[in-house]
């Protein structure tokens, strides 16, 4: 009997038509480095009394399908989720290279559907109505370079063949931290040691009376920016602006020598007043725990950029 290992696991993504419906075609082979996606139904205890001390049998709870996909950031497949996250893109470009800018606020979201495959069982879990909750990275000097995309899906079909046919391939070309750059207003950011990046959807679930216990959909809410950056305090420079509660513009990009290039802007960042410590005789560090919000000249809040050879997503 063959056991499964993570090192044969496959996955597929599809955009769908109609909520909660697998397309039959379409699908895209993704990169991914571990999933906890999965569907899960508890057991409700049961209440009764009257019966003796030994409890009767417990009913099925309704089911729940979410959970988290870490992906590698590169130049053309993390379109798909930032796709998921942000809506649809325009495109510009006669020819390669293409740039593909997604921008917040949008009040539809496009649902897909993610297949998890094990084939040495073999199991192929197709997860149905899929939406990005979640969206966050973090930028360092060193390691690898990935993102977490928290994933609420209607429900599970488990099958022993797959339902993704032959999924297309992508190029996978791989940002790294070594790439990373951040800019306020324009300008380099100096001494940063650390940040952190969090773009949610807020998605309230559709939790209707339904026979087979799945949700009916879910709803993007108020969206939310968020995030920190770690600085070697040096000058006074954020903490003015916090003080003042002035809003700056942040840049977040990554850049190929090949000419792929990724950047996220928050157009209006608020910053506060951080708590300035002195642990010890090593290097003093200020934690700014940023948020960002609508910028009335841009009109949204973010806009992300990715520039690359695909010509659609």
């Amino acid at each position: 009997m063959a056991r499964a290992q993570g090192a044969r696991a496959q996955m597929a993504l599809a955009f769908e038509t109609s909520y909660g419906t697998p397309p039959a075609s379409g699908f895209t082979k993704m990169p991914f480095a571990s999933t906890t996606l999965g569907a899960e139904q508890p057991l409700q205890t049961s209440e009764l009394l009257g019966y003796g001390r030994d409890p009767q049998a417990p009913i099925k709870d309704a089911v729940t399908a979410d959970g988290n996909v870490v992906v590698p950031i590169d130049a053309e497949a993390f379109g798909f989720w930032l796709k998921a996250a942000f809506g649809a893109p325009t495109t510009t470009g006669a020819e390669a290279p293409y740039t593909h800018e997604f921008r917040s606020g949008n009040w539809a979201l496009p649902s897909f559907s993610l297949e998890t495959g094990m084939p040495e069982v073999p199991r192929y879990a197709m997860y149905a109505g899929c939406m990005v909750d979640s969206l966050s990275w973090q930028m360092a000097r060193s390691g690898l370079l990935t993102a977490t995309v928290s994933v609420v899906a209607q429900g599970e079909e488990v099958v022993t063949v797959s339902a993704a046919g032959v999924p297309a391939p992508v190029a996978l070309q791989r940002f790294g931290h070594f790439n990373g750059t951040i800019t306020r207003d324009g300008a380099n950011i100096g001494n940063v040691v650390s940040a952190d990046i969090t773009y949610a959807n807020t998605l309230d679930r559709i939790e209707t009376i339904r026979a087979d216990g799945k949700i009916d959909g879910a709803d993007p809410s108020i969206a939310a920016l968020t995030g920190n950056v770690v600085v070697r305090f040096a000058d006074q420079t954020l903490v003015q602006q916090a003080i003042n509660g002035a809003a700056c513009e942040l840049e977040f990009f990554y850049t190929l020598a090949t000419g792929e290039r990724l950047t996220l802007t928050a157009h209006a960042v608020y910053l506060p007043r951080p708590r300035v410590e002195i642990p010890g005789p090593q290097g003093v560090q200020a934690t700014f725990d940023w948020q960002a919000a609508s910028d009335v000249a841009v009109g949204r809040m973010c806009t992300v950029t990715l520039i690359n050879d695909r010509e659609t997503y």
